[in-house]
């Protein structure tokens, strides 16, 4: 749909005051000079790209070692690719304790911040789980929430809730499967 500003129309009486809003035909937006002004609903949605292959399955082979290597191997995806939210993500659910999950998690936030930056976000809109490349960012802000709480910081685990819902709606915690 196209919307023309000002003068009047077949459908507007000529008495009618000042500029107004008229609903155009595809074929007079054709011919108008003017630009048809499209209208979005909603909030922009922001999709991260996704992982490199290598980084997805480095960090596949890492997550089926067994025991404490495991944890050795995610932190070594973590050195081979510091921007991979996945292995941040990873990496704080493997942690031995909660300022080691804490710290790994805060990092993978910040990371996330700058990749949807990066990808276009201004600060607000959706970032959905539905989008798997969405999801190591996500976990990461879920474990950051759960990590916050086992700590004491119980500000920041509500902002942290606050922010899952923004940028999810539909959010639901067990989706991560990070203790609530």
């Amino acid at each position: 749909m196209s919307i023309r500003s000002g003068g009047t129309t077949r459908d507007q009486e000529a008495s009618a005051p000042g500029p107004t809003l008229t609903v155009m035909s595809p074929a007079e937006a054709a011919q108008s000079e003017t630009s048809p002004v499209r209208l979005t609903g909603g909030l922009p949605e922001t999709v991260l790209p996704e992982e490199s292959e290598a980084v997805r399955s480095g960090l596949e082979a890492a997550l089926a070692q067994p025991g404490e290597r495991r944890r050795h191997a995610v932190a070594d995806v973590v050195r081979s690719d510091p921007r991979s939210l996945g292995a941040w993500a990873a990496l704080g659910s493997l942690a031995r304790d909660d300022v080691e999950a804490y710290a790994c998690f805060r990092v993978g936030y910040h990371r996330g911040l700058d990749a949807l930056r990066a990808a276009g976000w201004k600060g607000s809109g959706l970032v959905r789980w539905a989008h798997d490349s969405n999801r190591g960012f996500l976990r990461c802000l879920d474990g950051l929430r759960s990590a916050s709480g086992s700590i004491g910081e119980h500000s920041e685990e509500e902002r942290c809730v606050q922010f899952l819902r923004q940028l999810d709606p539909a959010w639901r915690p067990d989706w991560t499967g990070i203790p609530a």
